[in-house]
């Protein structure tokens, strides 16, 4: 028998269910406010960044996404956090598909970019620039972001917050050979 503040944290549907739970409580009895279930799909403490572009004409134009105002309401590119059992590669294609509904990429450049943050805890973010077809659909996940933006890097630069996309924007757009004019 569970001692009497170990209790299952929702509606167990399986015996693993109740034990999966009272073994959580067990451990953190007062200190945790979410179900086993949940910390089973925690994300890990590394993030993707895709700075998707497209070839317009002569042109190279890079998606933006802004995100909710209750979200603070800037401009970044598409970015996830890797969940277990995910490779960075696994999250980069989920994270594109789940924010952009994007699925066809014609390219995927890796190790383009690496920085770290804190938020409050160390968090790894690793950069690739994706290009897609210039025709591709984008149907943004509205949980998330408020609009999208296709842009020549000097807006692009002008838009993204955070230095860190800046540079690796910078990055990428020398590699393509692109002008810091486009």
């Amino acid at each position: 028998m569970l001692p009497s503040h170990v209790q299952p944290s929702r509606k167990a549907s399986s015996p693993n269910d109740i034990c999966r739970s009272a073994c959580v409580r067990a451990l953190f009895p007062k200190q945790i406010l979410v179900s086993a279930t949940t910390l089973l799909a925690m994300r890990l403490p590394i993030q993707v960044e895709a700075l998707i572009f497209r070839r317009n004409g002569n042109k190279i134009e890079y998606l933006l996404l802004k995100r909710l105002p209750d979200r603070n309401g800037f401009w970044q590119p598409v970015t996830g956090g890797l969940e277990e059992g995910e490779t960075r590669t696994d999250a980069l294609y989920r994270e594109i598909e789940e924010e952009t509904g994007i699925q066809n990429l014609l390219k995927v450049i890796e190790g383009l970019y690496y920085f770290e943050f804190s938020d409050p805890d160390l968090n790894q973010e690793y950069v690739y620039g994706v290009e897609v077809s210039s025709v591709e659909k984008v149907v943004l996940d509205g949980k998330e972001h408020s609009e999208y933006r296709w842009c020549g890097v000097q807006e692009a630069l002008h838009l993204l917050y955070w230095k860190e996309n800046k540079e690796a924007l910078k990055k990428l757009n020398t590699i393509l050979g692109a002008s810091v004019q486009s």
